[in-house]
């Protein structure tokens, strides 16, 4: 894998763009093909045609947080170092789209990166401004060995800016800087960090919530070949009970179809084996379908 720098050319944002559009996006197909490549073979040319392919994706995420830092390029630099790991730690046998995965760790790039930054991106938004975040501390001592009070009046017409740009650019200067590693709040334990998706975690989260998503997806699948009874049990009473709602009771169900509570139940029960068989058919090694009590 090439280093981080190399991901980002020193050209400007637009020519960037213009040479990532012309990389080809990857099929579901040769998108596996590629991390299995990788995976099992360390076959670096396939990951690289991984990484590539998804730069894309890293500008789209970047822009999200283009507001709170300006720097786009700077952003995307570090989304695609986020993408880099990805691959890194990419299982191609657990049924996710690599593209899926990624996204956490090209967020959780960003994030830290923006966090970690926070004081220069709240001080450095005009070229005034900029001059005054690196000249202001110099100009006050120079002002002060030659005996004058450095007040923001002198300060501002040293160096040519306003004089309400620089006591701005003191106060956010004093302010105190934040850090992933501080308290989100005062007596509490838990940090910025803590909140961030770790190197450790993040590919259990995104498994985890990725084979939910396609638990889902599936039983979607399955309703549409539901009709009658079924359907209404399905909807009523199993889907809810999928989202950790409150279904409706077996004897309202019962009520409105004019047959017995254990009716329903009879049928509810196989509604549920012929989801469960459906599921087992669809998703490799699925975990037992939980319906509550």
């Amino acid at each position: 894998m090439s280093d981080r720098a190399s991901l980002v050319p020193s050209d400007s944002l637009q020519r960037y763009l213009a040479e990532i559009r012309r990389i080809p996006i990857l099929s579901r197909e040769e998108e596996h093909d590629l991390a299995v490549q990788w995976h099992e073979q360390g076959d670096r040319p396939a990951a690289w045609r991984l990484v590539t392919a998804n730069l894309r994706l890293v500008v789209m995420i970047a822009r999200e947080y283009q507001r709170a830092f300006h720097v786009l390029l700077d952003l995307v630099q570090e989304g695609n170092v986020g993408l880099l790991e990805a691959v890194k730690n990419f299982d191609p046998y657990r049924g996710i789209r690599f593209p899926s995965y990624a996204v956490w760790w090209i967020r959780a790039y960003i994030i830290r990166y923006i966090m970690n930054n926070w004081r220069l991106v709240k001080v450095g938004t005009t070229q005034a401004q900029r001059k005054l975040f690196f000249n202001l501390a110099k100009e006050r001592e120079r002002l002060e060995r030659e005996g004058f009070s450095p007040t923001p009046k002198l300060i501002a017409q040293r160096l040519d800016v306003r004089e309400k740009e620089v006591v701005e650019m003191e106060q956010r200067l004093a302010a105190r800087d934040v850090s992933v590693d501080n308290p989100i709040a005062e007596g509490e334990e838990a940090t910025l960090l803590d909140f961030l998706p770790g190197t450790e975690q993040t590919a259990e989260t995104v498994a985890d919530e990725e084979y939910h998503r396609l638990v889902r997806r599936t039983a979607d699948e399955f309703k549409q070949t539901l009709k009658g009874k079924d359907l209404v049990i399905f909807e009523r009473r199993l889907e809810p009970l999928m989202r950790d709602e409150d279904p409706v009771t077996l004897q309202e169900i019962g009520d409105d179809f004019g047959i017995t509570r254990e009716r329903v139940r009879q049928i509810e029960s196989r509604v549920k084996k012929r989801l469960a068989d459906f599921m087992r058919q669809r998703i490799p090694d699925i975990k037992e379908i939980e319906f509550g009590a």
